[in-house]
């Protein structure tokens, strides 16, 4: 559970990866989760591509350790992002929002590894296809944007479907979570929500405490009728939007609505007018911690929950 098909492709301690938060996933954040024994992600999010640059080289002064860019492909600087991904020698590449197919040659010509976020089986089996290394198979209950099926559903079909190492994402915070997802046969973990909460996040202390004081069900989703979907914690805006939802507004009006409202509340923290995205876990998260203690004691009550179930698990 701990020395996997993951560990070994990525050069990592732990199968332990970093989600690629936009305006939260800085090269601080993925450094820290990086030097830890995880895969660190830089987001590049909608950021052009010299600031995207310039994280990459801050993260590289940091540490030595593997890490990885998030491209989403739907951004308008997604080119430039692989152009310089590509000559910057970035070890890992995930990517979200789209089919990442057209820029697999070129990844692969520089020995860079390919791991796509999935919502579906279709698109992972489509995508093992075209030759990525593995895939990141997410739920419903993960924060940002979301499909439709269950962490619990999603990720043992994918895993049937699929010969390469699946990573499960979307509500896991513990080591629980990571013992659960090996059961249903993936080989990795994805964490978004639990690294927001972590002392090298350099997201606003609001942000953190809306996390921290969230309950069981103030992670809602906002932006079903755009066909977008957004997992958040409730607060004004959500409540706001949701009426405008309500009242059939036009799907335009409610993107340019929409538009901003993570930095204001990841930047800026504004937590009651801004999109505090999180996933169901955050009624989970209770503390912040540095990103070195939140994976060891994920290993520590992994180790925990296999021994009580009788397998025997010492290392």
């Amino acid at each position: 559970m701990f020395k996997t098909r993951i560990t070994e492709l990525l050069g990592i301690s732990y199968p332990i990866i970093q989600g690629g938060m936009a305006w939260v996933a800085t090269h601080e954040l993925a450094a820290a989760v990086s030097e830890a024994g995880g895969l660190g992600i830089i987001a590049a999010g909608n950021a052009p591509g010299d600031f995207v640059r310039e994280e990459i080289r801050a993260l590289k002064r940091i540490t030595d350790k593997p890490f990885g860019v998030n491209i989403m492909l739907l951004s308008p600087f997604a080119e430039d992002i692989v152009d310089i991904v590509c000559e910057e020698g970035v070890p890992v590449v995930t990517t979200g929002a789209g089919n990442p197919g057209k820029y697999l040659d070129r990844f692969k010509d520089k020995n860079i590894k390919v791991i796509p976020v999935v919502p579906t089986v279709s698109l992972g089996k489509r995508l093992e296809k075209q030759g990525v290394d593995a895939l990141i198979v997410e739920g419903t209950e993960a924060g940002g944007h979301i499909g439709e099926l269950t962490t619990m559903a999603l990720v043992p079909q994918v895993c049937d479907a699929v010969s390469i190492p699946v990573i499960a994402a979307g509500g896991i915070a513990d080591g629980r979570g990571y013992v659960a997802a090996f059961a249903l046969g993936a080989e990795g973990v994805q964490l978004g929500t639990r690294f927001v909460c972590s002392t090298e996040a350099k997201v606003h202390q609001n942000y953190k405490d809306k996390i921290i004081n969230a309950k069981d069900r103030d992670a809602l989703v906002t932006g079903r009728s755009t066909g977008h979907p957004v997992r958040v914690i409730k607060n004004q805006f959500t409540r706001e939007f949701l009426e405008l939802e309500k009242a059939n507004t036009p799907v335009e009006e409610l993107e340019r609505i929409g538009a901003g409202k993570l930095r204001i509340a990841v930047v800026d923290g504004d937590v009651d007018k801004g999109s505090v995205m999180s996933g169901q876990i955050a009624g989970m998260v209770n503390d912040i911690k540095s990103c070195s203690e939140i994976i060891d004691d994920i290993i520590k009550e992994a180790r925990t929950v296999v021994n009580s179930l009788g397998g025997g698990l010492n290392e």
